[in-house]
Parts: C-alpha cells; structure tokens; sequence
C-alpha cells in the first residue's frame, strides 16, 4: 500500500548525522504529515559502499529514489538539511514523480559550498575523535540541547564511515550542480538559523535563492544555529505545516 496521499516530507539529513534528527519533528508534524527519514550512505546506519567515488551528489539522490519508490511514497516534500539539501535539490531536478515541494534547512548550496582548505583540513583531521565530535557540535549548535540529544549528535559523527565523511568534504561539497536549477518546478521553501555559523542566510540568499523558483521565502529563525531540527523543531515544524497548507490551497 502506497502512503497515505497527504503531503510525506522525505527528511535528508546533515553531513555526518543521520535520519535520527528528525525525530522531534516527525513527532511535532504527526498525525497530519509523516517523516521518513533515511540514513544516506556511509552514515548512521546506512550500507557503505566501497569506492569514493560512489559518494557523489547524484549517488546519494539515486538512493532516495529508490527509498521513495520501495516505500510507495505518493506525495512528498524534499526536507533537505545541509548536504541533504544540495541531494534534496539534485533529485528534484529530475523532476520525480510525486514530488510536490522542496523545503531546505540551512542548504549546502548548489554551487561549491563556501569553505576554506583550512576547514576543510581541521575538518579532515577530526574525524573519528570523540573530543573534536563535541567541539564541533558546540561550533554548529547555538540554543541549548537536552543531554540525549548531544549525545546524539555526537555519536552520529563518530559512526560516520570515513570514505562518506571525507568523501563530502573532498567532492561532494564542491560539486556544482547549480546548472540544474533552472528544471525546478514545485514550490520551494529556505529556513536558516541567524546565529548559524556554517551557513549564514546570506549564504542562502546570494547562493541559493535567485536559483530557486521566484517568490521562494528564505524564513529567519531567530536565535538558532546549524542544527534545526534539534534547536528548534516547534518553528520548523510550524513552518513546514504552513508550506504544506500552501501546496495543498494552490
């Protein structure tokens, strides 16, 4: 049986994170949408394949596809978050069946993500270190977590398998796919935190949004930083329901 034909947001997640995070939102969103969320490739608890070069942005949305198709979905949101959002945007390029929307969550960009070789280096020398996990989600995080959450968070970078974790940070995040952008014809949405210190709005608004189909918001959440789903599920969820409602009266 196909899923229900109410609107499914398909959550992406974030480099070196997994489907967990939208667990609040999934909860939030119930019983009106339902959230799948599946653990890209090298991530969580996701197979890993073997070559590098098997982690490209266009690998990763073929496996959502096949997600999509195996679990019958018929109506659904691409709820990209990070590098899930630059994946979210490469599917919707495609032009899928039952695809009604794309709703990103502090995007990579379609063009090469803004990150300097120092980044990327201390990027790639952390790997696997529980002390740098937490450094970093003190970096991406802004609004204070409940313990399990951190704990989350932290593990999920440790259980990144090191070809997908340096597989984005060597190719994946400088693919420039931006060409594409001009075949989006579903309704698009941008939430951004402003204290995020990733991926600034201004990122969004310079990179993404005078890609994306006119009249896309960019919605600020206020006091918020990288991680959304987890710093502030209720204004993410209520925005969502509102981008929802919108598909549905157009």
């Amino acid at each position: 049986m196909p899923v229900s034909s109410s609107i499914t947001f398909i959550g992406l997640h974030y480099w070196a994170g997994s489907g967990r995070e939208f667990g609040a939102l999934a909860r939030l969103l119930a019983p009106a949408h339902s959230v799948l969320a599946p653990d890209l490739m090298g991530f969580g608890q996701a197979a890993a394949p073997p070559q590098a070069g098997d982690y490209t942005v266009d690998a990763y949305a073929d496996q959502v596809a096949r997600f999509i198709n195996e679990n019958q979905v018929a109506r659904y949101v691409l709820l990209g978050h990070s590098m899930g959002g630059k994946v979210a945007l490469a599917l919707a390029a495609r032009q899928p069946t039952g695809l009604v929307g794309v709703a990103l969550l502090s995007p990579s960009p379609p063009a090469p993500e803004p990150m300097t070789d120092a980044d990327r280096l201390s990027s790639l020398k952390a790997y696997g270190k529980p002390t740098e996990a937490e450094k970093t989600l003190h970096t991406i995080t802004v609004r204070p977590l409940a313990a399990a959450d951190q704990q989350q968070i932290v593990q999920d970078n440790l259980r990144s398998t090191r070809l997908a974790y340096e597989a984005w940070l060597l190719h994946g995040s400088r693919e420039d796919i931006s060409a594409r952008m001009c075949t989006l014809q579903v309704p698009c949405t941008i939430l951004a935190g402003d204290q995020d210190a990733i991926m600034s709005p201004s990122v969004h608004g310079l990179e993404t949004l005078p890609l994306l189909p006119e009249g896309t918001p960019l919605e600020i959440i206020s006091g918020a930083g990288h991680l959304l789903p987890y710093e502030a599920p209720e204004e993410v969820a209520r925005l969502l329901r509102d981008f929802a409602q919108k598909i549905e009266a157009a």
